[in-house]
């Protein structure tokens, strides 16, 4: 649905929208209804209801109510992926643009709705909804051990490697992905046996893409490796 064909449902209805603004990556659009709901609206047309109210919502936008229709509620789960970033903006978009061109929809922490919650909390609630999480450990950061100065290495943010853990926790290995960038420089963010590490240096997409949809499609998701 687009932006405007959310709007008019909402409208009929009878839900009364607070508040419209873009996301933050420029990709969609979010819509904060008075009843407490929030509507996500991706510019290649897929969308999802988050906060409260949602099965409401979800109703009158064409979505069956939770519990009303098992397969398409598994299929829905089945379509998201969280997503751990550090500070390479670029590598974050490029990632999130070849995930929907998937057909997939990717959760990042901070376009999520915080609810008042912290940001543990926050990662627990939404990690919940997915069978898949992909990592980006990029060089943001440079350490050593004390005392060690020719060990200088580079190394993912210290809350990618946080949630990393919790990922892991969560999800199992097999279902975590990472994607390690200039992997001859970096620190590995753990050195746990059977981690899915995937290197790339230049073209996210180009070294890193089939390999990362392979990963996901032996865990259930729906994607057409062949035309990556």
């Amino acid at each position: 649905m687009t932006l405007e064909e959310v709007k008019a449902a909402l409208n009929v209805s009878g839900y009364a929208i607070s508040e419209e603004k873009r996301t933050g990556n420029n990709t969609g659009s979010q819509l904060r209804l008075e009843n407490g709901a929030i509507v996500n609206i991706w510019d290649n047309g897929n969308f999802n209801v988050q906060g409260k109210n949602t099965d409401e919502v979800n109703g009158c936008l064409g979505n069956s109510p939770k519990g009303t229709d098992e397969i398409k509620i598994e299929d829905q789960k089945n379509n998201k992926v969280f997503v751990v970033y550090g500070h390479d903006k670029a590598a974050r978009h490029n990632l999130e643009a070849m995930l929907r061109r998937w057909g997939l929809e990717p959760l990042i922490l901070d376009q999520l709705p915080s609810e008042g919650q912290t940001i543990i909390e926050k990662l627990e609630s939404n990690t919940a909804q997915v069978e898949f999480a992909v990592v980006l450990a990029t060089p943001d950061d440079i350490g050593y051990r004390t005392g060690h100065e020719d060990e200088t290495a580079y190394r993912a943010r210290q809350n990618v490697v946080l949630e990393l853990g919790m990922l892991l926790s969560r999800l199992g290995r097999k279902k975590v992905a990472i994607l390690l960038n200039q992997q001859e420089n970096m620190e590995r963010p753990s050195d746990i046996q059977g981690l899915i590490y995937i290197p790339y240096k230049d073209d996210l997409e180009k070294e890193a893409g089939l390999t990362l949809a392979k990963e996901m499609v032996g865990q259930g998701y729906n994607i057409d490796v062949a035309k990556i």
